[in-house]
């Protein structure tokens, strides 16, 4: 669903693209000094509406506080928070209409600096404290910054992509080799040299790889979209596929129905158990040659956007976009399923980061 509201949105995106609509607006600031394990959440907000917000959970408290950028700042986040990951003790949230990453304090919520002029910045992996790759959405470029000192230092083209078609998103390392899924309109997986930064292979899988993950058996997986009835680059039924990361090739494809709703693609912190979105949650262990018959967490009847697993204790948490408008909501479940808690946080939740 996350996919097919990236398409509709396309050819105003296509108007903005280096035009942020957000204007950072400063007044009061809050105090927050959080230790120990939390998790980060962000939350898209409605595109060009410029709510995008970062909420924080204390998984030991079941405390939620919500806007804490803002609150931290006394500035708006911007539009559309994409991802976030953490490095030491800095946190890098990727706003993506706003084409920019903030660093902040993984404690106090402040903000450290910030890298801009990105195109559309969708994820960013670390190479080291001075390198980082930045993928882009509708760029036929990988930008390369570096992060101590809050620059772009250099890009990484992409073959076969255009401006105005294609994308790259999440990235995964073996090795000196970064694996990037290419989604929009798109159906490859490339693999970049770090040390020479560039595109030295890539592999065809199905239409639209949405997510990529790495797990204990070195496998890659990827799992597709199929795109959309009456897309251009073609509508096929999604695909979940394993890929061996020393030979970069193709194992095993799981297929799905036509028209199925699949996204979002986590591992536990072993690698060993495989999770994902197709309506409801789905899991298996990723040594099993079969996909389930029957979900880990049915569907409440609503929209399941967003998904991860906590590296300390297994637990699942599921985001629920309700309607797209509304403040969404966060499931937090056991590995064996059981319902522990849940909360609200901003407009559309969509990606999350542990602490």
């Amino acid at each position: 669903m996350k996919r097919l509201i990236i398409l509709f949105l396309l050819a105003m995106l296509m108007s903005s693209l280096h035009t942020s609509c957000m204007k950072w607006e400063y007044g009061i600031e809050e105090e927050f000094a959080t230790s120990g394990d939390g998790l980060f959440i962000t939350c898209e907000g409605n595109f060009q509406y410029g709510n995008a917000s970062l909420s924080y959970y204390d998984p030991s408290k079941k405390v939620v506080e919500n806007d804490i950028f803002n609150r931290a700042n006394a500035m708006k986040l911007g539009d559309v928070a994409q991802s976030m990951v953490i490095r030491g003790d800095v946190g890098w949230v990727v706003v993506n209409n706003s084409h920019v990453l903030f660093a902040i304090d993984i404690n106090t919520f402040k903000e450290r600096g910030r890298i801009t002029n990105l195109t559309s910045p969708r994820y960013i992996h670390f190479l080291s404290d001075e390198k980082a790759y930045v993928t882009q959405l509708w760029d036929n470029r990988i930008f390369i910054v570096n992060p101590k000192r809050y620059e772009i230092i250099g890009h990484i083209d992409c073959p076969n992509m255009t401006m105005e078609s294609g994308s790259t998103e999440q990235m995964v390392q073996y090795g000196k080799y970064v694996y990037v899924n290419c989604w929009s309109y798109q159906n490859r997986i490339l693999k970049i040299d770090t040390e020479t930064d560039s595109v030295v292979d890539e592999l065809v899988v199905g239409i639209q790889p949405a997510a990529l993950v790495l797990d204990k058996n070195n496998k890659l997986w990827t799992i597709t979209d199929g795109g959309y009835e009456g897309s251009p680059y073609g509508y096929e039924p999604p695909s979940l596929y394993r890929i061996d990361a020393e030979t970069f090739t193709i194992e095993r494809v799981y297929q799905f129905a036509l028209g199925d709703n699949t996204g979002e693609l986590q591992l536990n912190r072993a690698g060993d158990m495989l999770y994902w979105l197709n309506d409801d949650v789905w899991a298996m262990s990723v040594d099993d040659e079969n996909v389930p018959i029957r979900p880990f967490l049915p569907n409440r009847g609503t929209i399941y956007y967003g998904l991860t697993v906590s590296p300390d204790n297994g637990d699942v948490y599921v985001a629920d976009a309700i309607d797209y408008q509304q403040p969404g909501k966060i499931y937090r479940y056991s590995s064996d399923g059981t319902l522990i808690d849940e909360f609200y946080v901003g407009i559309i939740p969509g990606a999350f980061c542990w602490k």
